[in-house]
């Protein structure tokens, strides 16, 4: 189907498609609400009689159930959903109608507003949230969570609270039954809880020597064991001489009676010793959580939220509740000195201020913690000659998580980062995408302010570039059909060898009398252009003409 199309022409269609999707979402949820209004209206014209203990809601829902083959579960969800985005979130609504955001983001943000009760506080959220929607690119999952909390965070306390104490008396463990012999394990813990067992089994797993075979995923999961098991992570290579290798084994008791005879009886063991029978924990694992605020927050003259590193966006009650005992550090952008600029590693306060200014990895969509991800040079350090480029500096520097890093350095994925921290990233069928520093985001801009010659400098840039804007448009077209251009010459002139290889002769010396790929009787074609060739033109369509279909 799309042989013959090019990387960049499928993956603006995939755009394209993506955003219909979101358009097809926002009618079927726009309908559904439709249908609930009527329904509602309907049963409050109706006497108190029996039929008045069916609401408009639930006939509503039996109707989009049979309608759309659902079940009745999932059929009151869809219609809740559409409530939400008529009556609670209309501007979201609108931006998911127009196709600037897709039904993923909009699913979150009605979850996690669902507890936003009063209607003024509500209608601000919805304006603020859709405000930061049309801005977004390309946000995970964690990332849309944590901006929409930090919203309802700032206008809503009460709705924060109601649910962290929701949650908190939510707080559980569950062990199930799961395929092929083996267990899942799911639990539902306060932030801080969870995010310290994070790093304990993080720390825990990376305690054994490199020679251990398992990976990084499966010793964490024997780390869970060993840790509530109340043992020590042992490591599994094959060299005698680990340290954390398992103890040996003791003798067992069938072999031990054989020689009771020629061993001295042993003193007995103290009360305190054989009522001790756990094995200690790690006593090299520390515990460090990362907690980021403003000094207003945590001074109390500011309900801002925070932002607990491993977890997310957490209330300024709890805030102030972990900053109490908490050992505090400022947090701000270091001047670099030219020395420091010069020298290949950062400095560990300008490496502490941009993982606190990333939060996470900087590839789009991607939310591995800033602390697990490589600082990297955007552009890239020269260690024959430093000054002439690529330096040690917060305004070239960025997180990047190993696997994004490698598909910087060696997939074909090019990286520019502005003054602000914002990260143009160009894949390899020149697709754009931008991201902002996560901290930008949850505590307001983080760079310095321009200097007025900078900001001459700039303004000049933009000129130039806006002069020359229709001639590398043009140039990047060319560029881009010229590629198409060999591309498809190879093509053919593959066909018409494998056409030789198979008939023992040229189309020139028989032509071919099929109907399809009449090229194929021509002679072979250079694989290289003239300095002169030139592309057809690319004429724009006419909105007015009908589609080819």
């Amino acid at each position: 189907m799309f042989e013959s199309i090019p990387d960049d022409q499928i993956l603006t269609m995939v755009g394209e498609d993506h955003r219909s999707g979101s358009v097809l979402i926002a009618r079927k949820l726009a309908g559904i609400a439709q249908i609930l209004t009527r329904r509602v209206e309907e049963q409050m014209q109706i006497d108190l009689d029996v039929r008045s203990m069916i609401t408009g809601f639930a006939q509503a829902a039996a109707e989009v159930a049979v309608a759309m083959n659902l079940t009745t579960k999932a059929a009151r969800q869809m219609v809740f959903d559409a409530e939400a985005l008529d009556q609670r979130l209309p501007a979201v609504g609108a931006l998911l109608a127009d196709g600037a955001v897709d039904w993923a983001v909009v699913e979150l943000v009605i979850r996690r507003t669902e507890l936003v009760d009063c209607d003024d506080v509500m209608v601000r959220l919805d304006a603020a949230l859709a405000e930061r929607i049309a801005r977004w690119s390309s946000w995970s999952r964690k990332k849309v969570i944590d901006a929409v909390d930090h919203e309802v965070a700032l206008l809503d306390r009460d709705a924060v609270k109601k649910r962290r104490v929701r949650a908190y008396d939510e707080r559980r463990v569950e062990v199930s039954k799961d395929r092929d012999g083996m267990a899942r394990v799911r639990a539902s813990l306060p932030g801080t809880a969870g995010a310290a067992v994070e790093k304990v089994l993080s720390q825990m797993a990376r305690q054994v020597c490199p020679g251990d075979p398992r990976t990084l995923q499966q010793r964490r999961a024997d780390a869970f064991v060993a840790l509530t098991l109340r043992q020590n992570l042992a490591c599994q290579c094959a060299d005698v001489r680990c340290p954390s290798r398992p103890a040996p084994e003791s003798v067992p008791e069938r072999e031990a009676s054989d020689h009771v005879a020629d061993t001295p009886p042993r003193p007995a063991a103290s009360k305190t010793a054989a009522q001790c029978s756990c094995p200690s924990l790690n006593p090299k694992i520390s515990l460090v959580l990362n907690m980021f605020a403003t000094a207003e927050t945590v001074n109390g003259t500011s309900q801002a939220p925070g932002y607990l590193a491993g977890f997310g966006i957490i209330d300024a009650e709890l805030v102030r509740e972990l900053a109490r005992d908490a050992t505090r550090r400022l947090v701000e952008e270091p001047c670099a000195s030219a020395a420091d600029a010069l020298r290949y590693r950062p400095s560990a306060a300008l490496a502490r201020w941009i993982r606190f200014r990333d939060l996470t990895c900087r590839f789009p969509g991607c939310t591995v913690p800033a602390e697990s991800c490589d600082v990297d040079h955007t552009i890239p350090f020269n260690h024959n000659d430093p000054a002439a480029g690529g330096q040690t500096v917060a305004s070239n520097l960025a997180c990047y998580c190993r696997t994004h890093h490698r598909l910087k350095t060696f997939g074909g994925w090019r990286d520019e980062q502005l003054q602000d921290g914002t990260i143009v990233w160009t894949s390899p069928a020149g697709q754009t995408e931008r991201t902002v520093p996560g901290a930008a985001e949850l505590f307001g801009g983080l760079s310095r302010p321009r200097r007025p010659e900078d900001l001459k400098r700039i303004g000049a840039a933009r000129d130039r570039i806006s002069a020359h804007r229709d001639a590398s448009a043009y140039h990047e077209y060319r560029n881009r059909a010229a590629r198409d251009e060999l591309r498809h010459r190879d093509t053919r002139n593959g066909i018409r060898l494998r056409y030789v290889l198979f008939r023992g002769h040229t189309a020139l010396e028989k032509p071919s009398t099929s109907p399809f790929c009449r090229w194929v009787n021509d002679p072979l074609e250079p694989d290289s252009l003239p300095p002169d060739w030139e592309p057809p033109r690319h004429t724009p369509s006419d909105p007015d003409e009908p589609p080819p279909f």
